[in-house]
């Protein structure tokens, strides 16, 4: 199976509409592959803060539009990164919410899974406060391999991986705008989830700078036994890499620690 982790700088003086006919055009570029995946937020950045609520699209708005043609013009399953969406308000408030939503796309051009991140960055601002929390676990099966979805700061949370394991998770791809401050955690980390769930893992980062954030950049693809089969630079790459889903059931088999994970377990009691 062959993934091609498109690693687009976002960077002031570019506007959105430009930018997504060239992420599409990328999207293009990569025609042969089986799964094509863009970062987080590529349309605003993760980091500008104050785009989000100008920038943010309907989950049928244009960005949709842009990459459902070019998964269709590419013939690629494509994993679109996200966008800032806007959803229609569900009765219980006047106003719309925001959410940091996942697109996936099959080699037709149909919207296969929406994700809306779980995990939102920022304590008390931010995304933390500009953003509605996701409230579902989404897989995604292809012929080849299930996905599972996550997004950037969701990496922190072993849990989610867990639970995208126990739905049948056996490629977990991770779109992202991690901050070059801590790329060393980005690397760590995706290297855990790896290790711990027996599974690829697939993080795909941006280059640039987000409203004054440099980017980590390094996207990287991971094997089951925590082993890195490619890494990107810093800069605005393609990183593309063949990979056989078939390691992880036998990982799996080889070496079972899934087996014996122990659930449910109580809190230590007090002692008098």
């Amino acid at each position: 199976m062959r993934a091609s982790l498109i690693q687009i700088a976002v960077n002031e003086g570019e506007s959105v509409d430009s930018r997504r006919r060239r992420a599409a055009a990328l999207v293009y570029e990569q025609v042969g592959a089986d799964l094509v995946v863009l970062p987080e937020l590529w349309t605003t950045g993760a980091f500008a803060f104050e785009e989000f609520e100008r920038e943010a699209e309907p989950l049928e708005g244009s960005t949709y539009e842009a990459m459902a043609k070019a998964a269709s013009d590419a013939g690629v399953w494509l994993h679109a990164g996200s966008i800032p969406e806007r959803a229609a308000s569900d009765g219980h408030s006047a106003a719309d919410s925001l959410y940091n939503t996942s697109l996936v796309f099959s080699p037709s051009g149909e919207l296969a899974a929406v994700y809306r991140k779980i995990h939102r960055f920022g304590f008390d601002k931010g995304e933390a406060v500009l953003m509605s929390a996701g409230q579902e676990l989404v897989t995604v099966p292809l012929p080849d391999t299930t996905l599972g979805l996550a997004t950037c700061y969701d990496l922190r949370f072993p849990e989610l991986f867990r639970g995208l394991v126990d739905a049948g998770a056996q490629t977990l791809v991770v779109p992202a705008g991690w901050p070059e401050r801590r790329r060393a955690h980005w690397t760590l980390l995706a290297r855990a989830r790896a290790v711990e769930d027996q599974a690829f893992v697939l993080a795909c980062g941006t280059a640039g700078t987000h409203a004054g954030v440099p980017q980590a950049g390094h996207s990287i693809v991971v094997d089951p036994w925590g082993e890195v089969l490619a890494e990107a630079g810093p800069g605005e790459e393609v990183l593309t890499v063949d990979f056989d889903p078939a390691r992880v059931p036998a990982t799996r088999d080889q070496f079972p620690a899934l087996k014996d994970r122990v659930l449910g377990l109580e809190p230590p009691r007090r002692r008098h």
